[in-house]
C-alpha cells in the first residue's frame, strides 16, 4: 500500500475514528484502526465491538493495500505534524510496518494483519429513513444529559428512540434517570412507521454527536431489532442497540399539575446558579417558594452559610414550598431556548413537569426533593 494525504483530511478521518478505539483493550486489535487505500480513497475502520465507525477520504492512491496500525499514537503523530503537510503512507507486508513520511519526519509503526481485525456485520436494516441532521442533533441534545449513569438499570443508559401518535405521528426521544426525565418530539420522517422502539446506547449518541457536529444535511437510518446505522458525509456508524425494555414512562409524565409559574429562564438559571454555590456537593438543594407574583430561591448548609434570592414571576396559584437538586434544574433550563420556562406543580412531593415557552415539542419532569 502507499498513498499520499493531505495532513488536514487525514487528520479529521482520524479524529471522528480513533474515538471510539478504548484506550484501554484486552484484545490489541481493538487498539488499531483498519486501514484501506482503494480507487483513489482511503478508508478508515475502528471498533469496540459494540460500535463500528467507518470514515472514506478522497486521497492519491498509488497502490492499493490495507493493514491496521495503533489508532491513537497514529492520530497523535498526525495531529502533530505541521499545517498543510503531505503525508505518505507506506505499507510492506514482508516489513509488517506502517511507514508515516511527511517533510523531513518519518515514522514507523508496528502493525497487526488485517485479517485479524473484527468486523461487525450488520445483518439486515429493515427500516429506513432520513433525517435533517439540525433535527437528529436537537432530538440528542434535548435528551441525552437524562440518561442514567447506573449500570444496574442497563436499560436506562441510552436514548429511548420510537414512534407515538400524538394527533399526529411522532418520532420521539425519551431519556430518564429516575430522578428526572427529558422527552423531545419531530414529525414522522417517511419510512420511520412501523419501526421497533429500540434504546440507543450513551456512548453510540456521544459519537454521533461528535461526528454530525455542524452537518445539517440529510442523515440516512437504517434500524432493526439489534442494530442502527448512520451514513452522511462519507461516514458510517454501526451500532448495537441495548438489549432490553424501557420503562413506561409516560405513567410519570404528570397530567393534571395546576400550579403553574412562569419565569423568564435566563434570569432563573443564574440564581438557581447563584445561590446552589454554597449548597452541599451532595445534596445541591434549593428551595423554591412560589407566592403570588414572587419566587424564592433559597440554600441552608450548616457548613457553609445560606443564600436567598427573589425573582418577579408570574404565578397566581396557592402558595407552594417545593426543593430540587440544582445541578438536575440547571441541566434542564440549559435546554430551554425560549424566553420563558414554564413549570407546572401539584405539590411538593410529586413530579413537576417544565417546559419551553416557546417550543412544545419538548417536555422535561424532575422529582422534587425533601429540603
Amino acid at each position: 500500500m502507499k498513498i499520499t494525504i493531505e495532513r488536514g483530511a487525514l487528520l479529521k478521518s482520524l479524529n471522528h475514528v480513533q474515538s471510539v478505539v478504548e484506550r484501554r483493550n484486552t484484545i490489541p486489535i481493538l487498539s488499531n484502526v483498519l486501514i484501506r487505500a482503494d480507487q483513489g480513497q482511503l478508508s478508515f475502520t475502528a471498533t469496540d465491538l459494540d460500535i463500528e465507525v467507518v470514515e472514506a477520504v478522497d486521497a492519491d492512491v498509488a497502490q492499493p493495500g490495507g493493514t491496521t496500525a495503533p489508532a491513537h499514537t497514529l492520530y497523535d503523530i498526525v495531529r502533530k505534524l505541521p499545517d498543510g503537510a503531505q503525508v505518505e503512507l507506506t505499507y510492506g507486508a514482508d516489513e509488517g510496518r506502517l511507514t508515516l513520511q511527511a517533510g523531513r519526519s518519518r515514522f514507523a509503526l508496528q502493525c497487526l494483519p488485517q485479517e485479524d481485525f473484527p468486523a461487525m456485520s450488520a445483518g439486515e436494516l429493515p427500516h429506513r429513513f432520513d433525517l435533517p441532521g439540525d433535527a437528529l442533533a436537537r432530538l440528542l441534545d434535548k435528551t441525552r444529559f437524562a440518561i442514567s449513569t447506573e449500570e444496574t438499570r442497563y436499560y436506562l443508559n441510552g436514548i429511548y428512540l420510537h414512534t407515538v401518535e400524538e394527533g399526529a405521528p411522532m418520532l420521539r426521544a425519551v431519556a430518564t434517570d429516575g430522578h428526572r426525565l427529558a422527552q423531545a418530539d419531530y414529525p414522522l420522517p417517511d419510512g420511520a412507521a412501523g419501526m421497533p422502539g429500540i434504546i440507543v446506547p450513551r456512548k453510540t449518541v456521544q459519537e454521533l454527536q461528535k461526528l454530525a457536529e455542524g452537518h445539517d444535511g440529510l442523515i440516512h437510518v437504517s434500524v432493526s431489532d439489534t442494530k442502527i446505522r448512520f451514513e452522511f458525509n462519507g461516514i458510517v456508524l454501526t451500532s448495537k442497540l441495548i438489549d432490553g425494555t424501557f420503562p413506561d414512562y409516560e405513567r410519570v409524565i404528570p397530567k393534571d399539575n395546576d400550579k403553574l409559574l412562569e419565569v423568564e429562564g435566563k434570569r432563573f438559571a443564574q440564581a438557581v446558579d447563584r445561590v446552589s454555590t454554597i449548597s452541599t456537593e451532595k445534596s445541591r438543594a434549593v428551595k423554591m417558594q412560589l407566592e403570588e407574583g414572587r419566587l424564592t430561591l433559597s440554600v441552608n448548609n450548616p457548613d457553609s452559610g445560606s443564600a436567598v434570592e427573589e425573582l418577579a414571576v408570574s404565578y397566581a396559584a396557592d402558595p407552594i414550598e417545593i426543593g430540587f437538586n440544582a445541578r438536575y434544574l440547571l441541566d434542564i433550563a440549559a435546554q430551554l431556548d425560549g424566553d420563558q420556562a414554564i413549570f407546572a406543580m401539584a405539590d411538593s412531593g410529586s413530579p413537576t413537569l417544565i417546559r419551553d415557552g416557546d417550543d412544545k415539542s419538548a417536555i422535561y419532569v424532575l422529582m422534587p426533593m425533601r429540603v
